[in-house]
């Protein structure tokens, strides 16, 4: 059904708390997955995004969920429906188009950068 969620992660240590977001699409078996440290804002800049090992789908109806062995404590912060306008999602270059209320518009990865801008 071409789901996508954004899940913010926080990860205490004894002084800090580090916080990056997990960016997942639904992927038929799966979901592909990458983190950045800072949300992309629509027209800005590129930032950073890191691929990660795929997800299980679970994580696109998940709320709010603490993650065992200290790896700190997930919330979804937007979500909704994507539509790939991209040949295939299996390449380092991916261009959606995003409904949520955070992330609208033309999101495109490519490589280790990512940017959102307005879909026209």
């Amino acid at each position: 059904m071409n789901k996508w969620v954004l899940l913010e992660h926080k990860v205490s240590s004894c002084n800090s708390v580090d916080v990056h977001y997990d960016f997942l699409v639904e992927n038929q078996i799966d979901c592909l997955t990458w983190k950045f440290l800072k949300l992309p804002l629509c027209n800005q800049a590129s930032v950073e995004i890191i691929k990660q090992k795929n997800h299980r789908l679970v994580w696109l109806s998940r709320l709010e969920h603490e993650l065992s062995g200290n790896r700190g404590y997930v919330k979804r912060i937007d979500h909704g429906i994507f539509k790939n306008v991209t040949d295939k999602l299996d390449s380092d270059c991916f261009r959606f188009i995003l409904d949520g209320q955070l992330m609208y518009g033309l999101f495109e990865i490519s490589g280790n950068s990512c940017r959102l801008s307005k879909n026209n």
